[in-house]
C-alpha cells in the first residue's frame, strides 16, 4: 500500500496507510508529516505524561468508554448517558458528574449551607445518640433538627418526629399539652370567664 499513490508508509508504526491519516506538513516534499495522526497523538500522550510527572502532577489513565456511555471523574464509572444530567454547555450536552454523584455533592453541599456542618459531624452525632431519633428512640435518624431562631443543630431526628415538631412550630407548650393529652392527663381549658379559659397546668 505504501507504493500507492494514495497511501503512504508511516516511520514509526511502519503501517502503509491512506494519506488521510496524516496532518499536513508543508516543509515536506509530499506536504504530510512523516508519522501518522494515531503515532503522533500517542508520542504527544507520552510526552505531556512525563512533564505532568516530572512536575509532580497526577496524570489519569485513558479509559475506553463504549458508545453512548460517558466516564465519571468523581467515582470512576462509566456509565450510559441516562445515569447524567443535561448541560448544554457541555461539549457532550452532559453534566461532568453522574447523577449519584451530583446527588451526594448537593447533600454535603446542603449540610454545609443550610446548617454549617459537615458530614462526619452528623455522623457523630447520629453515634452519640446511639444510632436512633433522639426522640422515639427507635427510628433511623436521617433528618438534622436545628432551632430555628438561634441556628444551632440540636440532633438528628427521624422524619417522623422531625416533621411533628415541624407541625408544632418548635413551640415547647404545645408539645406538652400533646403529651399530657397522650397521657390521659385532662387537658380542656376551664371557662373562667366569659371568653376567657384556663389551660391546665
Amino acid at each position: 500500500m505504501a507504493d500507492d499513490a494514495n497511501a503512504k508508509q508511516c516511520r514509526k508504526c511502519g503501517r502503509g496507510l491512506p494519506l488521510a491519516v496524516f496532518a499536513r506538513d508543508k516543509n515536506r516534499r509530499d506536504g504530510l508529516q512523516v508519522h501518522c495522526r494515531e503515532c503522533v497523538a500517542e508520542y504527544s500522550a507520552a510526552h505531556y505524561r512525563r512533564r505532568q510527572e516530572a512536575a509532580g502532577r497526577t496524570v489519569r489513565e485513558k479509559t475506553d468508554v463504549p458508545a453512548g456511555h460517558k466516564l465519571c471523574r468523581t467515582c470512576g464509572e462509566v456509565k450510559p448517558h441516562g445515569e447524567w444530567h443535561r448541560n448544554a454547555t457541555a461539549s457532550d450536552g452532559l453534566s461532568t458528574r453522574c447523577k449519584a454523584c451530583r446527588a451526594v455533592q448537593s447533600r454535603r453541599d446542603h449540610l454545609k449551607r443550610q446548617y454549617g456542618i459537615t458530614e462526619a459531624v452528623r455522623d457523630e452525632l447520629i453515634v452519640s445518640q446511639g444510632g436512633v431519633c433522639c426522640i422515639c428512640l427507635a427510628a433511623v435518624p436521617e433528618h438534622v433538627d436545628h432551632c430555628h431562631q438561634t441556628g444551632r443543630v440540636r440532633g438528628v431526628l427521624c422524619f417522623s418526629c422531625n416533621a411533628a415538631l415541624g407541625q408544632f412550630k418548635d413551640r415547647p407548650d404545645p408539645i406538652r399539652r400533646a403529651a399530657a393529652y397522650v397521657e390521659g392527663i385532662a387537658w380542656k381549658p376551664t371557662l373562667v370567664a366569659p371568653g376567657v379559659y384556663q389551660l391546665p397546668s
